[in-house]
């Protein structure tokens, strides 16, 4: 039967013993961190992935020897990720290798500005000098704020979950201080002048699925983890990462079973306990004491958990929030190398405030792009054949919820478009193509359940973040949490890596047992 209880209630506290067990719904990042950590702490733990290799959004497509990385590619604040290793005496350098990235970003305007992203502050602020030599003082002084943002966003707040308001009363003057309500933009614009510079510096959000013009300032911290820690991309691709991170799963005694999408889980109540059971495709149902879903938030109560009055609550709740936009990614392969690429470029069109305002609020899609070009082949050349380049260029666009896009008859034109405004970069790219393929909005709501076709899950606004977002530990459903994009503190590898600590913080105190640190 269905559970009801007073809001906020936790499972009753019980000590773990060897046979209290553990469902994680989803193995991308957020999911294996959580996995790791629950397994750590002395859970039996399932992690269930519904399609038939690990990494969720951070799968791998491989084609005539090229391979490609189909999501996270930035890969920031590796301690995060170190410490799923150092919980049981182990180290990530043991299971894959993570190389630097230099420059961090090349960033590349329509009317011939580029600017190298780099970490080290002399050279950053030559590129500042280079661009606007009035504006050196000025990005001296936004370093500073982005140093005192990181501190208390980052260090202090970033995996602590905020379950009670009385969390986020205790945040409100910190966050008053640093005038959080303020936009990313508009904090940047606040210290630097030229238009290059505020574009340079405040497009961090749109790599966590937020607008600048309206994303809080406090995520200008992703400056300061670049500063403090640098770029990394993982020997091998991404895709690497993730088969690390399940063979450290596997090697603590976890569980991972591939191709059995959960189609529900059923909560039941016998006196103080709690059971989830799972009902996944090709396997019995199975009885868990707590159940940690990476899937999408929306999918987990629309989909998972139907039938509980508590998630059909949750779902019109999330059916009213602002979601962040979706993607359109172009995978190309060419028999040809480009030397003078970097790893990560940024190409700005020549609309910058116009162009969001079309992909956050916009109803169409618009005829004028920005683009992210992923060219892993220049840090690790294994990624492609001997003389060829693997290549992902994406281009933010609407969600299917404001922007009713045929993706199906507009995909292959809009690829062709992308790739004719890369001729100036890669010249005689599209001659050279060997391999190509594309994924668009309704592919995230097909394939990943992603609500809207989104692919950063709810938009990180300031009225959506901490206290205000869905907590990690589902308040009215006892035994449910939540790890990814869509819970505290956020999208981004470090944001769901951190939002299973705090998921399993908080398991710990509700469970009664030693958190893994």
């Amino acid at each position: 039967m269905s559970v009801a209880t007073a809001r906020g209630t936790p499972p009753a506290r019980q000590t773990t013993s060897p046979s209290r067990r553990a469902a994680v719904i989803g193995s991308g990042f957020g999911g294996l961190a959580a996995a790791i950590r629950l397994q750590s702490m002395g859970f039996e733990t399932v992690c269930y992935e519904a399609h038939d290799m690990p990494g969720g959004r951070a799968s791998v497509y491989e084609e005539g020897g090229y391979v490609f990385d189909a999501g996270p590619t930035v890969i920031t604040a590796p301690h995060c990720l170190e410490e799923l290793f150092e919980l049981s005496g182990r180290s990530l350098s043991d299971y894959v290798r993570l190389l630097p990235v230099t420059p961090l970003y090349r960033l590349q305007w329509s009317d011939g500005v580029s600017f190298d992203y780099v970490a080290d502050e002399a050279g950053l602020i030559e590129q500042v000098r280079r661009v606007s030599p009035g504006d050196v003082d000025g990005y001296r002084r936004f370093a500073d704020y982005t140093r005192q943002v990181f501190k208390k966003g980052y260090e202090d707040l970033g995996s602590v979950p905020f379950l009670n308001f009385t969390d986020m009363i205790r945040a409100a003057p910190h966050l008053a201080r640093l005038r959080a309500d303020r936009s990313v933009y508009a904090t940047v614009s606040r210290f630097v002048n030229d238009e290059h510079l505020r574009q340079a510096f405040s497009f961090h959000p749109l790599l966590v699925g937020g607008n600048p013009l309206e994303t809080s300032c406090i995520y200008t911290l992703i400056h300061w983890i670049e500063r403090k820690w640098g770029v990394f991309f993982p020997e091998g691709g991404t895709g690497a990462l993730v088969r690390g991170l399940v063979r450290l799963f596997e090697d603590l005694g976890g569980t991972l079973r591939l191709s059995s999408p959960v189609d529900r889980v059923t909560v039941e109540s016998a006196g103080s306990a709690t059971r989830h059971v799972v009902e996944a495709a090709g396997g019995p149902a199975e009885a868990f004491d707590l159940v940690v879903s990476n899937a999408d938030v929306h999918h987990t109560y629309a989909k998972l958990y139907r039938g509980v009055a508590a998630a059909g609550r949750r779902q019109r709740r999330l059916e009213r929030m602002a979601w962040s936009m979706s993607l359109f990614v172009l995978y190309f392969g060419t028999s040809r190398r480009y030397p003078d690429l970097a790893h990560h470029t940024i190409l700005f069109g020549p609309r910058f405030q116009g162009l969001l305002r079309d992909i956050f609020r916009g109803h169409r899609l618009p005829e004028d792009f920005s683009l992210y070009l992923h060219a892993p082949t220049i840090t690790d050349p294994g990624m492609a054949p001997a003389g060829g380049e693997s290549f992902y260029v994406l281009s933010p666009v609407p969600h299917l919820g404001n922007a009713a896009i045929d993706w199906e008859r507009v995909a292959q034109g809009y690829g062709d478009a992308i790739l004719e405004s890369l001729e100036p970069h890669l010249p005689g790219v599209r001659e050279a193509i060997v391999v190509r393929r594309h994924f668009t909005p309704a592919d995230f709501a097909r394939r990943f359940g992603a609500y809207h076709g989104s692919a950063f899950s709810v938009a990180p606004t300031l009225t959506q973040t901490a206290y205000f977002r869905p907590h990690n530990r589902d308040p009215d459903i006892p035994g449910l949490y939540l790890a990814g994009a869509g819970t505290h503190p956020g999208a981004g590898v470090p944001g769901v890596v951190n939002s299973a600590k705090a998921t399993c913080d908080t398991i710990a105190a509700d469970f009664q047992v030693v958190a893994s640190r």
